[in-house]
C-alpha cells in the first residue's frame, strides 16, 4: 500500500465496536462468571503482515517501533507510523507447517544496551520439528540478527503441525520461562517429567538451568521443567502485581484454561479438564482429581486463546489491573476484570471486526495493540470507546 492510500485508511479505520456478551465459567466448581457489556476504538497501525505471530516493543528512539514475527519465517521491524520494513536476514530455518514456523519475539531487560533479543520457533529436524528458543543480536543498522544461538529445544522431535505453544516471558529474576505444546498427538506426555511435551520451561537467559528448579535433583527428570501436565500454551504473561506467571492453554472442544503455574505442580492435561474431544465423545474422567491443578478460569465453549498481557498504564483508568487474552476462533479481544487470581467479569471487544486476534501486548505509549492472524495481518492500536 503506498503511503497515500495508507493514510487515508488509517483514518477511515477509526473503529467503534460493540463488544458482545460475554459468559464464561471459572473455578473448580464450574459457575457463570459475570458479563459486562462494553465498547473499544480499534485504529489500524499497520497491515500487509503475513500471518504475524508475535510482537515486542523495542526501548529506546525512535518510540514506538517493534518487531514482528510471521509465523512464515520472517522477523521485521514495524515503525510507530505504519511502516514495515524489510525481513531481517540471519533467521535460521523453520517448519512452517500448520501451526508451526516462527513464533514468539521479546526484547531482554537491557536491549538498549546489549541489543539482545529472544525468540521461539519450530526447529525442523529431518522432515519433523520440535519448539526451541533462541538468543541473538539486533545488528547496530536494524537489517538483520547475529550470534543466534540455541538455548533450549525440546528434546521429542514430532511430525505434523500441531501444539507448539510458545511463548517467552523474562521473570522478575532475569530467568526465562518458556511455555510449550504437547505436539496433540503426543498428549499422554503431558504428564511425563521426561519430556519437555506440555511443560512450562523455565532456564536461565543462557540456556543454564537454575539450581532452585523444581525438579533440578529428581532423578530421570528434565530440569528445565518449572510445571506439568499443560496443552498448547500460547498466552504467558507475568502478572505485575503478585510477580506471578500467568499462563493459558487451548483446550479441544472447551476448557481453554488460565493457569497461574507454580513450580513443580501438575495442571491435569489429558488426566482433567472440561472439554471433549473433537470427535464429539468425552475425552476425561472428571474434571478434578487429587494432585492435579484447577485452572483460575475457563472458556466452554472454546475461544482459542492466544496472546496475554496485563495492563498497568494510567492513560485508560478504567482498564488498569485488567487482563487482556487475544482470541482466534472467537476472534475478539477479552478483556477480564481481576480480583487477586479470581476473573470476576469478562469484557469481549472488537467483535464485529472478526478478527482473529494472535497476540496482545501493552504499548510504551499506554495503548494496548493487537495482532490479527491473516494473509494480510495487521497491528491494531486498542483504546476503550
Amino acid at each position: 500500500m503506498n503511503r497515500s492510500l495508507f493514510l487515508a485508511a488509517l483514518s477511515a479505520v477509526v473503529l467503534s465496536m460493540t463488544s458482545s456478551s460475554a459468559q464464561a465459567q471459572s473455578g473448580a466448581i464450574p459457575s457463570k462468571s459475570a458479563a459486562t457489556n462494553g465498547s473499544a476504538r480499534a485504529v489500524i497501525v499497520a497491515e500487509g503482515l503475513d500471518h504475524p505471530w508475535a510482537m515486542a516493543f523495542m526501548p529506546g528512539a525512535p518510540a514506538g517501533r517493534m518487531l514482528v514475527t510471521e509465523r512464515t519465517g520472517k522477523m521485521r521491524i514495524v515503525t510507530s507510523d505504519g511502516k514495515v520494513g524489510a525481513p531481517l536476514a540471519g533467521v535460521p530455518a523453520v517448519h512452517a507447517v500448520g501451526q508451526g514456523g516462527l513464533l514468539d519475539v521479546v526484547v531482554s531487560s537491557d536491549f538498549a544496551q546489549s541489543r539482545t533479543i529472544y525468540f521461539s520457533f519450530a526447529q525442523p529436524v529431518s522432515g519433523r520439528a520440535r519448539t526451541a528458543v533462541a538468543s541473538a543480536q539486533l545488528s547496530a543498522d536494524d537489517s538483520k540478527i547475529e550470534n543466534v544461538t540455541v538455548i533450549f529445544a525440546q528434546t521429542d522431535v514430532v511430525g505434523g503441525g500441531a501444539h507448539f505453544g510458545s511463548r517467552i516471558v523474562i521473570a522478575n529474576d532475569g530467568t526465562l520461562f518458556i511455555t510449550t505444546g504437547e505436539r496433540y498427538s503426543e498428549k499422554d506426555k503431558s504428564q511425563s517429567l521426561e519430556t519437555h511435551l506440555g511443560k512450562v520451561i523455565r532456564i536461565n537467559a543462557d540456556g543454564s538451568i537454575p539450581k532452585d528448579n523444581p525438579f533440578a535433583n529428581t532423578a530421570n527428570a528434565r530440569k528445565e521443567i518449572w510445571s506439568y501436565g499443560h496443552r498448547n500454551m500460547q498466552g504467558a504473561a507475568i502478572n505485575p502485581t503478585s510477580g506471578k506467571l500467568w499462563t493459558h492453554e487451548h483446550g479441544p472442544q472447551g476448557g481453554d484454561e488460565i493457569n497461574v503455574p507454580l513450580a513443580g505442580k501438575n495442571y491435569g492435561w489429558p488426566v482433567i479438564g472440561y472439554g471433549i474431544d473433537y470427535s464429539g465423545l468425552r475425552m476425561h474422567d472428571s474434571s478434578v482429581k487429587t494432585g492435579m491443578e484447577q485452572p483460575i478460569h475457563y472458556w466452554v465453549p472454546s475461544i482459542a486463546p492466544s496472546g496475554m498481557a496485563f495492563y498497568t498504564a494510567d492513560r485508560f483508568p478504567q482498564w488498569k489491573n485488567s487482563l487482556f487474552v487475544g482470541a482466534l476462533a472467537g476472534q475478539h479481544l477479552a478483556r477480564l476484570r481481576l480480583d487477586g487470581e479470581r476473573v470476576v467479569a469478562e469484557e469481549r471487544l472488537l467483535g464485529d471486526l472478526k478478527y482473529r486476534v494472535r497476540d496482545v501486548r501493552q504499548g510504551p505509549d499506554g495503548f494496548i495493540y493487537a495482532l490479527t492472524d491473516d494473509s494480510n495481518g495487521k497491528i491494531l492500536r486498542v483504546s476503550p470507546n
